[in-house]
């Protein structure tokens, strides 16, 4: 048995050497051979797989697998969100064009003391660049609206390419994180159409993130694959939860607030 096992590790050698592994990703090989030798008794069984693995995901890594293409849920969650990020930052950016004509105008967002656009929009956080921040948003959600459709239609796209979209994308996920951090607890306020493109940044990030990692698009350590595995279709589990924070620590920071609107007090 262990010579089989030996003969194994070799023939798979010599085609991962030769460039021959393909199609098959390091995570799905890794995933199957854990789950067929997990149950075994003898370690020596795992062990040959575990060096298999390791050599796999190393020629994985190195070797220059051409293109990557998407999935058609990821490319629908890219798509949606950023139709809805666009139409939050265009909703912003018309109230912007108001305000400036009419600096003493009341909002279509303006709906309460703490639930205003204005008072967002006219701080320091708002124009953080120098011009306002929805002009960054009509922008960058053109991209994943872009890319969506481009996965849809067939389209493949080189390593780098994906590694520069999920830089923009975690770019604009923290910059969502700072703008949310300070119109909460610097600024004090709430804007609507604000929380729209938050709300819509959120799952474009952890589904883009997700699928790098479980597609080999990002390479992980073989210890890691288990759990790649494990997470490749919770990419909405990570998105409610964060969701559900950011609404917890709104909640609570204006609780005084809200139950005065809603005669609780």
């Amino acid at each position: 048995m262990c010579s089989g096992l030996t003969l194994l590790w070799w023939v798979l050698v010599k085609l991962a050497s030769n460039r021959v592994w393909t199609d098959a990703t390091s995570f799905k090989y890794a995933s199957d051979c854990v789950k067929s030798h997990s149950n075994r008794r003898k370690g020596e069984f795992f062990s040959g797989c575990g060096g298999i693995l390791r050599h796999v995901s190393d020629v994985a890594i190195n070797k220059s697998k051409p293109t990557f293409g998407g999935s058609i849920g990821l490319a629908w969650v890219l798509i949606i969100g950023g139709v809805v990020g666009w139409a939050g930052a265009f909703a912003l950016t018309l109230e912007r064009f108001h305000v400036a004509a009419n600096p003493d105008a009341t909002l279509s967002c303006d709906l309460a003391t703490f639930i205003s656009c204005k008072s967002v929009m006219l701080s320091e956080q708002a124009k953080l660049f120098g011009f306002p921040n929805p002009l960054i948003g009509l922008s960058a959600f053109m991209f994943p609206i872009a890319v969506g459709a481009a996965i849809l239609a067939g389209a493949r796209f080189k390593r780098w390419f994906w590694m520069l979209f999920l830089l923009g994308n975690t770019l604009g996920f923290a910059f969502v994180i700072w703008l949310a951090h300070e119109a909460i607890f610097e600024i004090g306020a709430l804007c609507p159409y604000c929380m729209v493109a938050w709300a819509a940044m959120i799952p474009i990030f952890w589904h883009l993130l997700i699928y790098m990692l479980a597609e080999d698009i990002i390479p992980v350590p073989v210890k890691m694959v288990g759990f790649v595995e494990s997470i490749r279709d919770w990419a909405w589990v990570f998105t409610v939860v964060t969701e559900l924070i950011l609404i917890a620590i709104i909640g609570i920071k204006f609780w005084d607030q809200w139950t005065q609107i809603f005669g609780l007090r």
